[in-house]
């Protein structure tokens, strides 16, 4: 297959990836299909998406509103899965992080999709190797990796050893074609790019808070004072929600072992009380800092001199 014969994208799983994966792939042209194992999770993703597109790609120019009604007309959804997969030609898989229950949905779906279809994985923790031969088309699997589309537009592609070369640059081709920078892994790589670069800071910034060596605040102000960043690092994780720095931190502490597992746990720890109370972020309006004008973003922040 090549990039001309991709029509139709389905979406496997209607969260907020791939919420924001499908408008991406409808708004540069192409047919989306979202599936999810329930309508009523699929009508308010549909609604999400317009508001997505009405809330952010509208209003920062790249797509105008008779232009969105395009786009909102270009997306389907369906709980059925093999009117899913009819004429699926690529699929983009962000369904929760287990490696059984994506090797579970990806033999599903070998079943139903033609034999072209090609398999992408959207997964941040995860090997596409773990469930590559579930999948029944392991020459066909490739880790599509979106980071959140209203801040950047750069992705990774990351084969498994058993991924066709050819298969990996379709998938590269596709990402282009949807104007994505492609940041291309020659192996398998825990963390990607960004992700093992932006760990390391956010583990050294939690472990910092959890060993009282300094505040949330003045962790964040140091690393905004010296590098001239608008953002700290907790400030970062706010922006990517708790829940998920939280499911990294929990899921690493399990996978190592000695005296990294229990500072990793203890960051995994600290990280729950917010899960646990629902301050999430951003996204919730409360998580380290309050939403929707953060401490970190006042005047006088630097200085130390913005009231609470």
């Amino acid at each position: 297959m090549e990039l001309k014969d991709i029509k139709k994208v389905l979406i496997l799983g209607a969260g907020a990836m791939g919420q924001q994966i499908g408008f991406v792939c409808a708004m540069h042209g192409y047919n989306v299909t979202l599936y999810d194992i329930s309508d009523d999770i699929l009508k308010t993703s549909l609604q999400r998406m317009e508001k997505l597109g009405a809330s952010f790609f509208v209003p920062t120019g790249k797509i105008t509103a008779d232009e969105l009604k395009e786009v909102m007309g270009r997306i389907t959804t369906t709980s059925n899965p093999e009117a899913a997969a009819k004429d699926a030609d690529i699929i983009s898989e962000s369904v929760p992080e287990n490696p059984e229950m994506k090797a579970k949905v990806f033999a599903q779906f070998n079943e139903l999709c033609p034999e072209r279809t090609i398999f992408t994985t959207n997964t941040s923790l995860l090997m596409p190797s773990q469930f590559a031969e579930s999948t029944g088309r392991p020459e066909k699997l490739v880790a599509l990796h979106f980071h959140d589309a209203r801040m950047t537009n750069v992705v990774d592609v990351m084969p498994h050893p058993g991924t066709n070369p050819a298969v990996t640059q379709l998938v590269h081709d596709f990402a282009v074609s949807i104007g994505q920078i492609v940041i291309r892994l020659h192996r398998e790589s825990n963390g990607y790019v960004y992700n093992a670069m932006i760990a390391n800071l956010l583990t050294a910034a939690m472990t910092l808070a959890t060993t009282d060596v300094a505040g949330i605040e003045d962790i964040d102000r140091a690393w905004m004072g010296v590098t001239r960043m608008p953002i700290g690092p907790f400030g970062i994780m706010d922006q990517m929600g708790l829940k998920t720095v939280w499911t990294v931190n929990d899921y690493m502490a399990r996978q190592v072992r000695g005296a990294q597992a229990d500072q990793i746990k203890a960051n995994a720890d600290f990280l729950k009380q917010y899960v646990d109370r629902g301050e999430l972020g951003a996204i919730t309006k409360k998580g380290f800092y309050s939403y929707p004008m953060p401490k970190y973003a006042q005047p006088g922040f630097l200085a130390g001199d913005v009231k609470k």
